[in-house]
């Protein structure tokens, strides 16, 4: 019209239908059963030893093949329906490691970890869920960890505080996922009731003796220490790192040094059998 102006931009608009178009789908992926569930290892690197594994979603899309969960888990988030996906991975791992346990032995001392999203911890029914699905499994309390990253912690801390001490007394454990990268308070660092703080990726990679990674880790694994917590790094790809994390006193760690996200039948095939 007169007087107006209107801007076209062909890459804004595919963007914008890419989008729309991956809303529907993820929508209909829980119906289509397209997601699945990959585990990688989580070992004590002092004696090289499997202790649990994480649950990382994964979604099998019927025509456009494996996408990635960089692609799709900050739309779930944006539109809410990380919140169903959450619940089906936390019921079907905790159905995967009942299984284990029953097929090679119930004293496998294996944890299941789980990450929960932001919008998780505000449901009201939250730690009901979690009942639900430990009776229904007939797995303990003592059987799951669950991951919170740092910068979830802050929006309520009371709040947050209170669910995790519920949750704390079913023995379900916690860990601080990607600690080092949110807003840190030693504040309420000290009164949250968590078990585990995860030294992210991003400086576990980057570390050299020496360098600000590095001491970023010995800081880290130092404060843990002082908390009474155990302290897992990711991200580990080589043995040198692994000796370096040792020196420092960092207990558990997951990586590629160990194992990539794997199926469930090759979890079972090279940690679970003999």
């Amino acid at each position: 019209g007169e007087n107006t102006y209107q801007v076209f931009d062909a890459t804004m608009h595919k963007q914008a239908l890419h989008r729309l178009t991956m809303e529907s789908d993820l929508r209909q992926a829980l119906e289509r059963q397209e997601f699945i569930i990959y585990y990688q290892p989580i070992v004590d690197i002092v004696n090289d030893r499997l202790i649990g594994l994480e649950a990382l979603v994964r979604w099998q899309h019927a025509t456009r093949g494996f996408v990635s969960p960089v692609e799709f888990v900050p739309i779930a988030e944006e539109t809410g329906l990380i919140v169903p996906i959450d619940q089906w991975v936390l019921q079907s791992a905790c159905e995967q490691l009942a299984s284990w346990k029953k097929q090679f032995s119930k004293d496998v001392p294996l944890k299941m970890s789980v990450n929960l999203s932001a919008q998780d911890l505000r449901k009201t029914d939250l730690v009901e869920t979690i009942d639900q699905v430990l009776a229904q499994t007939g797995l303990s309390g003592d059987c799951l960890t669950l991951e919170i990253t740092e910068s979830m912690l802050v929006e309520d801390i009371n709040k947050t505080i209170d669910l995790l001490n519920k949750l704390k007394a079913r023995k379900i454990q916690i860990s601080i996922d990607d600690f080092g990268t949110g807003y840190s308070s030693l504040n309420y660092l000290h009164r949250l009731p968590a078990d585990f703080l995860k030294i992210d990726r991003s400086f576990v990679g980057q570390m050299q003796p020496d360098n600000r990674n590095y001491q970023v880790v010995s800081t880290i694994i130092a404060l843990s220490n002082q908390l009474g917590l155990a302290t897992v790094a990711e991200g580990i790809e080589t043995q040198q790192q692994q000796q370096w994390l040792q020196q420092l006193g960092c207990e558990l760690g997951q990586g590629y040094l160990f194992s990539k996200p794997l199926a469930a039948n090759e979890i079972e095939t090279r940690f679970l059998q003999g």
